[in-house]
């Protein structure tokens, strides 16, 4: 993992909708293209927050987590069916090559963003496929969010996302977070 994984002690945090200040439930599933037979997975789910939003618009969706105790929570709290449960750090994810139709990372990045995370994405959405990333911005305030230094640019994921074979096709920096929307 990157610099840290979020306190399961605040994981009612995590369903704030106040979160959707930062990305919408219609830009993120915009950017995802979503279908019904689409198989896609969400990076770092949490509490399953944008899970919740992507799942009646996809045919599987993989809450991945590094955390077990977040699935925990998520299960308490009610999923949906077609939501799929996977414990697992991004750098070795459990799915057979190109498997993914996309993936997409709300305010994870930053806990995953290395070298062997990205060559994973790279291995396991097909090509074709999405990655979206919605993350904590370096140029931001540091109000919302991990600290500063634990942060990345737009251009630190485009350089990244591009290094393993993705072509970037949106890329925008906003006052807190930075939106990428790549193709493998």
């Amino acid at each position: 993992m990157g610099f840290h994984t979020f306190d399961a002690d605040r994981a009612a945090k995590l369903d704030d909708p106040a979160r959707f200040r930062f990305v919408s439930r219609e830009e993120l599933l915009s950017h995802l293209g979503v279908a019904p037979d689409r198989v896609v997975a969400d990076l770092g789910s949490g509490t399953g927050f944008f899970t919740d939003e992507v799942a009646p618009h996809v045919g599987t969706l993989y809450a991945v987590d590094v955390q077990e105790v977040m699935h925990d929570y998520y299960r308490e709290k009610g999923a949906p069916d077609n939501v799929e449960f996977v414990t697992a750090d991004v750098a070795s994810l459990p799915f057979d090559d190109d498997h993914l139709d996309a993936a997409f990372s709300t305010m994870t990045y930053h806990e995953f963003a290395t070298d062997d995370a990205l060559a994973e994405l790279a291995r396991v959405v097909r090509p074709g496929g999405t990655v979206v990333v919605v993350d904590w911005s370096t140029s931001g305030s540091g109000e919302d969010g991990p600290p500063l230094d634990e942060r990345f640019g737009l251009g630190d994921a485009v350089d990244a996302l591009e290094s393993v074979g993705f072509t970037v096709a949106h890329g925008e920096t906003r006052r807190e977070t930075f939106v990428c929307v790549a193709r493998r």
